[in-house]
C-alpha cells in the first residue's frame, strides 16, 4: 500500500478518477463485442424488415410493453396500468415470458400457482387482477395461439417485455425509458445496457419517460423532447411512480402500518430488495425514516435460507416493537411464498404498492388512444372462430 494516496483517497477525488479510468479502461476492450453484437442485431431486424423472417399479426388487439434497456424501466406497473383502464370494459389477457421462473413451456396462470411456476411480475399481476387471464411462455406466437384457443372471447392482449420480440407483430408498440438512464445516453451491449440500437425505437408508437420526478420544469421537458424526438408517427409521455401506503405481504387487505407510523414513531426498517434498481424506493424510505438498513440483490433474485438467517439476525438486532421489514411488490411476489417467514419477523413484513400517474395532463389522452384501439380493432365474435391469427 501507497500511504501516500490514502489522504487523497478519502477526500474522494482520485478516487473517482481511477474508477473513471478503470470504466473507460473497461468500454474500450468491450468496444469490439459491442460491434459485433449490434451487427447480429442489425441482421436479425434486418430480415424481419424484409419479410424472410415471419412476424405473425394476429385479429385481436395485442399491446407490447417493452424497453430496448436491459432491466428496470417499470414495466410491470405500466402492463398493470394497462389493465386497469381496460378491464372493465375489455376480456384482458397478459402474456409474459415469466423470467427466472422454475417451470417450462406454456402455463396458464390458476389459483393454485405463485412465482415458482410463474415468475414474479406474472404472479404478482395475477393476485392483484385476479379476473384476467395471465399467462407465461417463452414462445409469444404459439403463446397467443394457446390463449385464443383456451378463451376465444379475449378482447385485448397484452405483452410484457416484447419489443425485441419481433415474432408478432403487436397492434401498438410501447417503448420505456428510464428518466434516470435514457436510452439515448446508453450503448450496445456488452458496453452498455442497450438490447438493440436506440435508433431502433422507431418501431414504437408511444414512447414513455418512466420513473420521471414529480414534476418536471418545461424548459427540462423540452430538452428531453429535443432528446428523444418523436417521429412523426409516435407520441412522447413522461410518467411517474407513486407509492402507496405499505400493505402486509400475508394479509394485504388489513390495514396496518402507514407511512406516518414510520415517520412519527421512529422506526427501524430493513429494507430488502431484489430489482434491477433499488436508489428510488431506497430515497423514497429514507424520507420518512432515518433508520433504514437496505439489503439489495440482483433482479429477481430467490433469497436462500442462509439470507433469510441474516434477515433475521439483523431484525433482531432492532428495538423490538418498533422495527418491520419492508419489501418492493415485485420480491414479496417471492418472499409470501417462503414457509414460516411470518413467523421469523413477528408477522412486520411489509411490501410498498406502486402505481404511476401521467405528468402534464396527458393521461386522458394516453387512455383515449388505449381504449380507443382496443374498442374499434376487437373481433367480431361471429366472425372470428378460426386460430386468430393472419
Amino acid at each position: 500500500m501507497r500511504s501516500g494516496h490514502s489522504k487523497e483517497s478519502r477526500q474522494g477525488y482520485p478516487t473517482l478518477l481511477i474508477l473513471s479510468k478503470e470504466r473507460r479502461d473497461v468500454k474500450v476492450l468491450l468496444f469490439p463485442l459491442s460491434l459485433i453484437y449490434s451487427l447480429v442485431i442489425r441482421l436479425r431486424n434486418y430480415l424481419y424488415d424484409c419479410g424472410l423472417l415471419k412476424s405473425v399479426e394476429f385479429d385481436v388487439p395485442v399491446i407490447s410493453v417493452g424497453n430496448i434497456t436491459v432491466g428496470g424501466t417499470g414495466k410491470t406497473p405500466h402492463v398493470e396500468y394497462l389493465i386497469s383502464i381496460l378491464k372493465d370494459d375489455f376480456s384482458v389477457a397478459v402474456l409474459s415470458r415469466g423470467y427466472k421462473r422454475k417451470s417450462k413451456g406454456f402455463i396458464l396462470a390458476g389459483d393454485n400457482q405463485g412465482s415458482y411456476e410463474l415468475g414474479d411480475e406474472p404472479a404478482q399481476i395475477k393476485s392483484k387482477f385476479p379476473e384476467i387471464i395471465v399467462a407465461v411462455t417463452g414462445n409469444r406466437v404459439a403463446g397467443i395461439r394457446n390463449i385464443l384457443k383456451t378463451d376465444p372471447g379475449v378482447d385485448v392482449i397484452i405483452l410484457d417485455d416484447a419489443f425485441q420480440h419481433r415474432s408478432v407483430t403487436p397492434g401498438i408498440n410501447i417503448l420505456l425509458t428510464d428518466f434516470n438512464r435514457l436510452m439515448t445516453r446508453d450503448y450496445l451491449l456488452p458496453m452498455g445496457r442497450l438490447r438493440e440500437h436506440k435508433y431502433n425505437r422507431k418501431r414504437a408508437d408511444y414512447i414513455l419517460v418512466t420513473k420521471c420526478p414529480s414534476e418536471i420544469s418545461p424548459l427540462n421537458r423540452r430538452l428531453l423532447v429535443n432528446e428523444i424526438p418523436p417521429a412523426s408517427h409516435q407520441y412522447l409521455y413522461f410518467t411517474t411512480i407513486n407509492y402507496l401506503e405499505p400493505k402486509n405481504i400475508f394479509d394485504p387487505e388489513t390495514a396496518g402500518l402507514t407511512m406516518d407510523d414510520i415517520l412519527q414513531s421512529g422506526y427501524h426498517v430493513l429494507l430488502i430488495t431484489g430489482i434491477a434498481f433499488a436508489g428510488p424506493v431506497k430515497e423514497y424510505l429514507e424520507k420518512q425514516s432515518s433508520h433504514i438498513k437496505h439489503l439489495g440483490y440482483s433482479d429477481h433474485h430467490w433469497f436462500s435460507e442462509k439470507e433469510l438467517n441474516y434477515f433475521e439476525e439483523v431484525y433482531n438486532s432492532m428495538p423490538r416493537g418498533n422495527r418491520c421489514i419492508i419489501t418492493t411488490e415485485k420480491d414479496a411476489a417471492r418472499l409470501k411464498e417462503i414457509t414460516n417467514i411470518a413467523q421469523r419477523f413477528d408477522n412486520n413484513v411489509f411490501y410498498l404498492p406502486i402505481v404511476i400517474s401521467f405528468l402534464n395532463d396527458d393521461m386522458d389522452e394516453f387512455n383515449h388512444f388505449i381504449v380507443d384501439y382496443v374498442r374499434k380493432n376487437k373481433p367480431n365474435r361471429i366472425l372470428s372462430q378460426g386460430e386468430g391469427d393472419r
